[in-house]
């Protein structure tokens, strides 16, 4: 599948300055950091529903400290 988007002369500058930085062509820095986002976003969204169903199971969040006294550490 192919993508077609419109830069400012300002982005295609950036876009292609941060492409040669990372020995890399645009399209594939573009492919990245969209990936890199979703993941990103992804994760967030894991996150939330876990900390959700922690909360819902009437679990509190606590200090750390408390949490290494429970391991003996």
């Amino acid at each position: 599948m192919a993508f077609s988007i419109r830069l400012t002369e300002e982005e295609k500058k950036l876009a292609d300055s941060y492409a040669k930085l990372h020995s890399i062509s645009v399209g594939e820095a573009f492919k990245r950091a969209l990936f890199e986002k979703i993941e990103e976003e992804y994760d967030i969204t894991i996150a939330d529903q876990a900390y959700e169903d922690y909360v819902k199971d009437g679990k509190k969040r606590r200090p750390v400290s408390e949490f290494w006294k429970e391991l003996d550490l």
